[in-house]
């Protein structure tokens, strides 16, 4: 495994293998599993920060997607194994923005990058509302990175 060069430091890290159903007619990963990759990474990120789902529906807010960006850099291929890195770069009362990089674990390659503007809703009423002191104290960023 070569070394790999991180967008940010400490990322959060989830290991996924490119399976058989994540392939397209031009035999590599087809653009919208990079979506789901997207959406799996952030949720797993959540959960290791005290945030999953039921939490969401007790506190009855949860973050939906307003913006994404997605750079597709390198394909990906059957067997390979990637490595989905996340940060949440920036953070306010209302809203996140997480940056993704995934990585070709065999080479190092980075071969997609990814932002994500993240708005907090009140479930019931799917209105933009300022995000519970919950949802401020495990989504708080470090970098700060506005965009």
């Amino acid at each position: 495994m070569s070394e790999i060069v991180w967008d940010f430091p400490d990322p959060h890290i989830m290991r996924v293998t490119v399976a058989p159903a994540h392939i397209d007619v031009m035999k590599h990963t087809n653009n919208v599993v990079y979506l789901q990759w997207l959406e799996g990474v952030a949720w797993d990120h959540s959960r290791c920060l005290g945030l999953d789902e039921a939490d969401y529906e007790r506190l009855g807010y949860g973050m939906v997607a307003r913006r994404h960006e997605m750079d597709y850099l390198l394909p990906t291929f059957l067997g390979e194994d990637i490595l989905l890195g996340t940060w949440i770069i920036y953070n306010d009362r209302l809203s996140t923005r997480r940056a993704y990089q995934f990585v070709r674990e065999s080479d190092g390659q980075t071969v997609f990058r990814g932002r994500t503007h993240w708005v907090c809703v009140d479930i019931k009423e799917g209105r933009v509302r300022r995000m519970p002191p919950e949802f401020q104290a495990a989504y708080q960023s470090p970098l700060q990175i506005e965009e």
